[in-house]
């Protein structure tokens, strides 16, 4: 084993940070041998078979080719739960974790029917579900492969949550939806004037469609969902969404001129505006 985590080093130096290699060797044997990071520790002496060492080469081989180590493994973390990662899926990220725990501190008594729109592998829609009690809970995406996903994810966490096919931009197709406590998205924001400052394990193999919008329409999808949330979201009615920090005045602009109330504007961990949160009163 010892040999085996040297090779890795050696094999990923230069290509990510000291850091990330150590997270990466903990994942590859958390899913090769189901080891904690005690046991791995612990294991220093173990000899590999030869069919963990070709496994291992062959993720090395991935990785070295920039692919996410989530798409690799075909699972990942969040909210500590476990979830399906496929290519096609947007990876869950831990910023993302604020927003859940945000929606959770304030709503957790509350038994609030959710609808997380563009829901990709379903980690907002499923970690409420599993952390506010009796909530009801909907998820929507217009990709048929995050709508398997999310699905799938449902399962897996037994999360009993409701996923379907919706286009947010064009309304279909035409569904009835019921009146709504919370509305929360984390929408494509990325402008792609911001493609260069992306690193390459995300625009070579993460979907476009979940990440970029228009540079000329960049909040497209915000004001869409805050049209929809002045519809379907019951009176003072919650709408949360995951913002771009280049634009988080102009959002809550939008939104105040929108009719909503209570506007706050939240920073994430690394003090970046990051997320919003507001109610609509009819």
């Amino acid at each position: 084993m010892k040999a085996g985590i040297a090779s890795i080093r050696k094999e990923l130096a230069g290509i990510y940070a000291k850091g990330e290699i150590e997270s990466l060797i903990f994942l590859i044997f958390e899913k090769l041998k189901g080891y904690s990071r005690t046991q791995l520790l612990l294991a220093n002496e173990e000899q590999l078979k030869e069919n963990d060492r070709k496994e291992v080469r062959e993720i090395i081989g991935r990785l070295k080719n920039h692919e996410p180590i989530q798409y690799i493994l075909g699972l990942t973390e969040f909210y500590s739960l476990p979830f399906y990662a496929v290519p096609g899926v947007l990876i869950p990220r831990p910023e993302t974790e604020e927003l859940v725990q945000w929606i959770i501190q304030e709503n957790k008594h509350s038994k609030p029917t959710i609808l997380d729109m563009g829901t990709g592998t379903g980690c907002i829609a499923i970690s409420l579900r599993k952390n506010i009690p009796q909530s009801t809970v909907l998820a929507c995406d217009i990709s048929p492969v995050c709508i398997e996903t999310a699905r799938r994810n449902s399962r897996l966490n037994n999360s009993e949550v409701a996923v379907f096919e919706y286009d947010i931009l064009n309304e279909i197709p035409e569904v009835k939806f019921q009146e709504l406590d919370i509305i929360v998205s984390n929408p494509p924001y990325i402008r792609e004037t911001e493609k260069s400052l992306m690193e390459k394990n995300v625009l070579e193999y993460e979907p476009e469609l979940a990440l970029f919008v228009a540079d000329e329409r960049p909040l497209v999808f915000y004001e869409r969902i805050a049209d929809f949330s002045r519809f379907h979201l019951k009176n003072r009615g919650r709408l949360y969404f995951e913002i771009n920090e280049a634009f988080g005045r102009e959002c809550c602009d939008m939104l105040q001129q929108k009719g909503f109330l209570e506007i706050v504007l939240k920073k994430d961990i690394h003090g970046k505006d990051r997320m919003i949160g507001c109610r609509f009163k009819r």
